[in-house]
Parts: structure tokens; sequence; C-alpha cells
């Protein structure tokens, strides 16, 4: 084959896929009316919601409740309730 052909013969194929290409661009964008095509998923870039989400999430933040703190008083009666348990559980297995 002569190899002026084969080029001619690749040209004429990228020259259909092209058209394809372009015929389902057409379709696709026609299929979802409104929406520009951004490349990217989720809430547009300088949406108006963001100030209210923004705020939104603030308010979150600060309506969680602080954690609670154990005494030492609290933490010493625990420690000793713990230690009598297990010694509990060692006098029953000795047994």
């Amino acid at each position: 084959m002569d190899v002026r052909r084969i080029i001619a013969d690749i040209d004429a194929e990228i020259a259909k896929l092209q058209g394809v290409k372009a015929t389902l661009t057409g379709l696709s964008s026609s299929v979802v009316p409104g929406v520009a095509k951004t490349g990217r998923r989720g809430r547009p870039k300088g949406s108006k919601n963001v100030a209210k989400a923004a705020t939104t999430a603030k308010t979150a933040k600060a309506a969680k409740p602080a954690k609670r703190k154990l005494s030492p008083e609290g933490r010493k009666r625990i420690a000793e309730a713990m230690k009598r348990r297990w010694a509990e559980r060692r006098k029953e297995t000795a047994k």
C-alpha cells in the first residue's frame, strides 16, 4: 500500500470521528438545558449560598456543647472503684 493512501484513510477516519463527536456534544448539551458546563461537580464557585453556608458552619461549631471535665476527686473515686472490682475478680479466679 502507498503511504499517502494510508494517511488519507487516517485523515478521513479522523474527520468522521470529529463529526460524530460534534453530534454527540450537541446532543449532550441539549439533554440538560440551562446547565453551564464548568467541569466541576457541586455548588458553582461564587454562588450566593457560599456566605450562608459559611455562617451556618460557624454557628454549628459555636452551638457544640463544651466537653465535660472530670474533677480530680471524681477520677480518684473511679480509680478506687475499679481497683475494688479487679480485686473481686482476682478473688473469684483464685477460688
